[in-house]
């Protein structure tokens, strides 16, 4: 470490100058990745209805609608000359309306009273048409917008691809509005706790430096989903801080009795165990996201676990570069410390320690089955609520109902199976309508006799596409009741079959992200686990660590359950890892103070003494974190960002009072317990 570290030092303009041009190129390339909005994209190649979605789009002509339009107080002619407008915007894959059902001739010169009342008012009712059409996949945004433009305020735009367009609208300036607010909050709490007015900008350089590394090294996967676009950047900066903190403080340290550079050099050996193991539980924490089946993990465990290393990289390289440059300015603006130094909190927290850790066993049984009982919802949906998505929805199925669409796919077979099939189907509650080549053109007429155009809508080489509508919301029991009745039913008629639409994927996402959970959470805590074990070498000590965090965990994820909200899966899946990964280096701080005080005293006076030495620091990174998770959730306007920030917040103050009030109950009381199952550790008699 010593010739590493007097190589950067030696070199530090060559050092410089190389993260520079890195920095600049990577701000470049950040600007080419991609950004993913759509959740569906990331369920396992094997999901059913990510078959189906191939299938049609190998076989079929045209794809599925996935949104709906309404145009209010309209003629047949206006609505015709809505429908050409409309059907020449660019992502407009194709546009259906009463026309391409009962003819366009028909439509124009038959009266309307005089046509078939029951299909007329699915399409057209009181003067309002309504419209179904299919939007490109990755051309949401623009393609909405020039919908609204032809559209204006006065008429409603809803479903699948209108909700995507929402959430690119909301994500734009997501990460910039969260770090306006969060960079001056970090910097103002980095002044309070150090004794330099430079110190927090040095801080805030070195992780600015690794974040925008991140974000351009992104370019070698093409595309992130905007989840890991908006959350990542900002838990780069959350977690990271602490390895720079440890350093320079270090650093601090060494200057009273060695000239700068050879300061640095000790502080730099120092410092790279502890920022190593600290980043080691972290990677951990977002490397078990990678073994999620549902993609979505592995795109932000991908980007979190690089972002992890490029802080690590940049802690122990550019930023002992940096403090070289600038150490006289750290020295020019020093300040009296502004933060009280919490001597005595060790004394007010052994008094308290036993009731904490009383009702701490009280809560975790219950936290633990209320977490794992939590509703979640796995749509977009909650995302459009509050803006003019959800008024139009509303406007739309008050006047023409909830229209929830399914595609199902079987193989091609014969006509007479499958009017048997629909007529089974349109027995099922919640369907309204089935739409088939039986239903639609007639089982009694031959294929020959009809258009190709007709007959391509239904039939394709091997399958046959039957349409179902259902009058359910996207997601909840009734929805995944409907679609796994749907599925059963046909089962009883073909053996290969696929469903597809919105509530169909969303059932496969549930189905999926339940496995996952389970599995990911494992992985997550026997990895930490084995790197606690490494760094006590003690069979104890990680058990209780780790039952400090776990039970933070579980109280936070169980408000969602005893507040009777529901939470999105994303939250859930990444706020068990993350918390786990992030806060388990406080418990890993107090429990190596406490070891090595231990050494020369006796178990309560050593645990009082490591927390009055320790709380502020503890104190100092919890609030780093807690701010940050608290940021995304009052600037994002993404229900998901937000609520994943809330959960961030709760979940960082949680595992702090778990760390601080009954971590040390634990290793008090069970000090005998440690004493015989660690290893090569001189405890005080």
């Amino acid at each position: 470490m010593d010739k590493f570290s007097q190589a950067v030092i030696k070199h530090k303009k060559s050092v410089l100058i190389a993260f520079l041009i890195i920095v600049v190129l990577s701000a470049v390339l950040s600007t080419q990745v991609l950004i993913n909005y759509n959740l569906v994209d990331y369920l396992p190649k094997d999901a059913q209805s990510t078959i189906a979605i191939k299938i049609m789009e190998k076989e079929f002509i045209g794809e599925m609608p996935n949104a709906r339009i309404m145009i209010n107080n309209v003629t047949i002619q206006e609505a015709l000359d809505y429908k050409s407008e409309i059907a020449a915007i660019s992502g407009v894959t194709s546009i259906s309306w009463l026309d391409d059902i009962i003819g366009l001739d028909t439509l124009k010169t038959t009266p309307i009273e005089f046509l078939d009342t029951t299909i007329i008012e699915g399409y057209y009712k009181d003067n309002s048409a309504l419209m179904s059409i299919s939007i490109e996949s990755g051309k949401e945004k623009d393609t909405v917008n020039a919908i609204y433009e032809i559209i204006g305020d006065q008429n409603a735009a809803t479903g699948e691809s209108i909700n995507t367009a929402e959430s690119q609208e909301m994500s734009v300036s997501e990460v910039m509005n969260a770090m306006i607010i969060l960079v001056p909050i970090i910097i103002l709490i980095l002044i309070i706790s150090t004794i330099s007015w430079v110190e927090p900008l040095l801080f805030m350089l070195t992780i600015g430096v690794a974040i925008i590394i991140n974000m351009g090294t992104n370019i070698i996967f093409g595309k992130i989903s905007f989840i890991t676009q908006t959350v990542s950047p900002i838990l780069q900066l959350a977690v990271s801080l602490d390895y720079a903190i440890f350093l320079l403080h270090s650093f601090n340290d060494y200057r009273s009795s060695h000239e700068p550079h050879e300061a640095m050099v000790l502080a730099m050996k120092k410092a790279l165990p502890t920022v190593a193991a600290s980043a080691a539980t972290t990677v951990i924490g977002f490397a078990a996201l990678i073994f999620m089946r549902f993609g979505i993990g592995a795109d932000l465990g991908l980007n979190l676990l690089k972002g992890i290393i490029f802080s690590f990289i940049s802690v122990m390289v550019f930023l002992p570069v940096i403090t070289l440059m600038f150490y006289k300015y750290i020295d020019k603006t020093k300040h009296r410390k502004l933060i009280p130094d919490f001597k005595k909190s060790g004394n007010l927290l052994m008094k308290v320690r036993l009731p904490f850790l009383i009702v701490a066993l009280i809560v975790v049984i219950p936290s633990f089955l209320a977490q794992s009982n939590t509703p979640f919802t796995y749509g977009m949906g909650s995302i459009t609520n509050a803006t003019r998505v959800g008024k139009d929805t509303a406007s739309i199925e008050e006047n023409f109902g909830r229209q929830n669409v399914l595609a199902l796919l079987v193989s091609k077979e014969n006509v007479g199976k499958e009017v048997e099939l629909c007529n089974a189907l349109s027995e099922i509650p919640h369907v309204t309508s089935i739409i088939s080549y039986a239903t639609a053109v007639g089982a009694e007429i031959p294929p020959e006799f009809v258009p190709k155009e007709a007959i391509d809508q239904f039939y394709s080489e091997h399958y046959t596409r039957i349409i179902i509508n259902t009058d359910t919301i996207d997601e909840g029991d009734v929805a995944f009741d409907t679609v796994q009745t749907v599925l059963d039913t046909t089962a009883l008629h073909y053996d290969t079959y696929y469903l597809t639409g919105q509530s169909a994927t969303l059932l496969d996402m549930k189905n999926v992200v339940s496995a996952d959970t389970q599995r990911i959470n494992l992985i997550a805590v026997i990895g930490i686990f084995f790197v606690l074990l490494v760094t006590f070498r003690s069979l104890s000590m990680p058990l209780f660590l780790l039952f400090a965090i776990e039970t933070a965990i579980w109280i936070n994820l169980s408000f969602p359950y005893f507040t009777g909200q529901p939470l999105s899966f994303i939250g859930y899946l990444i706020i068990s890892t993350v918390q786990l990964g992030a806060t388990v280096d406080y418990a890993i701080l107090l429990t190596n103070a406490y070891l090595d005080n231990r050494k020369t005293l006796p178990k309560k006076e050593a645990m009082r003494v490591t927390i009055g030495d320790n709380l502020v620091a503890i104190l100092i990174s919890a609030l780093i974190l807690a701010t940050a998770g608290f940021t995304l959730a009052l600037t994002s306007s993404n229900p998901i960002i937000g609520e994943l920030g809330t959960l961030l917040g709760r979940g960082t103050l949680l595992s702090f009072v778990m760390v601080t009030c009954v971590l040390p109950a634990l290793i008090v009381f069970f000090d005998k317990f440690i004493q015989k199952s660690t290893i090569k550790h001189d405890f005080h008699k």
